[in-house]
């Protein structure tokens, strides 16, 4: 079967092949991938030219329109298929184009599920468009217009990038781009495979990243078990009364649980990952940064949002972050601090903002409903 070809289209001048058909590119280049794909098919290659390939692929780019083309050959009709891949804002983040016999097009039929979707660093979101819901491992009740990075990585398994992922997001403009496949789960336990391209963008269009997300699920999806290494560690977490979580410093917002996520804490649904921690905080936890980055550890009692819009008083320690990356990450663990625990005033801090709806709660209400449901499973 013929396949398509996924060229992404993430930066103003990018036009490099992300992958062909199941199988991952890595940003190769155009020209050789469309030349490589015309001489298996000697007809069209004598009546089909890459110029007007790319020509028909940029044209699908700035008019978002799927363009289908019959070319005749010596061997009868040929198609040239180019459809958009959309992301949130109605941009093009791909185009995915199919070249074959007219009588071969019904076999391979259209490109499974592809978005795009783009991360904004000002608001510490990722905007995605409803068609994820198409994908595996997502399900429609789950789906919110824009996420924390920290949602997406607690949906992923079997990962260990998270650094490269984080650099790249807080750097935009100036750490390379880059591509991987992760195991995804929604709320009920369904898999799914999925395959990230990513760019970052510091322009006129914004500063962040954009993406390119493709469904790559199949029926034999390998469903990734967690080490008993791994079980254990948790295990005594959650007995110890500690979570531990990967903390972006520049912007004291939570990346990424190591652990369970601290269940007095509400991280996830919320319109700006940065309100997780009280507004009065966030200059504290930058001043415990400094002298996490220093190399010492550092810890403090702060108030972090939880379930019913309030604060509650939490002891954080930050440790250095031990991997690699250029952004200031560090380990911090969470413990929820005891009863009438001293805390820094609150400033200028109205009570009132409390009443404003700081999150998608409807879906938190239904992600909480699963949660209760499993632990009910697991008695």
């Amino acid at each position: 079967m013929i396949p398509w070809i996924t060229a992404e289209t993430l930066a103003p001048d990018a036009l490099s092949i992300a992958s062909v058909g199941d199988a991952p590119r890595g940003f190769g280049g155009w020209q050789r991938a469309v030349q490589r794909q015309l001489t298996k098919m000697p007809a069209l290659y004598d009546s089909l030219s890459t110029a007007r390939v790319t020509a028909a692929v940029l044209a699908v780019r700035d008019r978002a329109e799927a363009v289908d083309l019959t070319i005749g050959t010596r061997s009868g009709p040929h198609l040239l298929r180019a459809r958009p891949v959309l992301g949130p804002a109605g941009d093009v983040h791909a185009v995915r184009l199919w070249m074959g016999p007219s009588a071969a097009a019904s076999e391979s039929g259209e490109p499974p599920a592809a978005v795009g979707a783009i991360w904004d660093l000002q608001s510490q979101t990722l905007a995605v468009p409803s068609a994820l819901t198409q994908f595996g491992g997502m399900c429609a009740e789950e789906y919110v217009p824009r996420m924390s990075i920290a949602e997406l990585f607690h949906r992923i398994t079997g990962f260990d990038r998270h650094g490269e992922v984080l650099d790249l997001l807080y750097d935009p403009g100036q750490t390379a781009p880059m591509q991987f496949d992760a195991a995804v789960t929604d709320v009920e336990g369904k898999r799914g495979q999925w395959r990230f391209t990513i760019r970052g963008r510091d322009d006129s269009r914004g500063q962040g990243a954009w993406w390119l997300i493709e469904d790559v699920s199949t029926a034999d999806t390998e469903n990734r078990w967690p080490t008993l290494e791994y079980v254990g560690l948790r295990e005594a977490h959650r007995r110890a009364g500690t979570c531990l979580a990967v903390v972006q410093l520049e912007r004291t917002s939570i990346s990424h649980w190591l652990t369970d996520p601290a269940p007095w804490i509400r991280w996830d649904y919320l319109f700006r990952p940065g309100d997780v921690f009280h507004p009065a905080d966030h200059d504290r936890l930058a001043d415990l940064g400094r002298r996490v980055q220093a190399g010492f550890s550092a810890g403090a009692i702060v108030r972090t949002l939880d379930y019913d819009g309030s604060y509650t008083p939490t002891s954080v320690l930050l440790y250095p972050y031990p991997g690699f990356s250029h952004r200031p990450l560090a380990i911090v663990q969470f413990v929820r601090a005891a009863d009438g625990s001293p805390v820094q005033p609150c400033g200028d801090f109205r009570p009132e903002e409390n009443a404003v709806p700081i999150g998608y709660d409807e879906q938190l209400r239904h992600r909480i409903a699963w949660r209760m449901h499993g632990h009910a499973l697991s008695r």
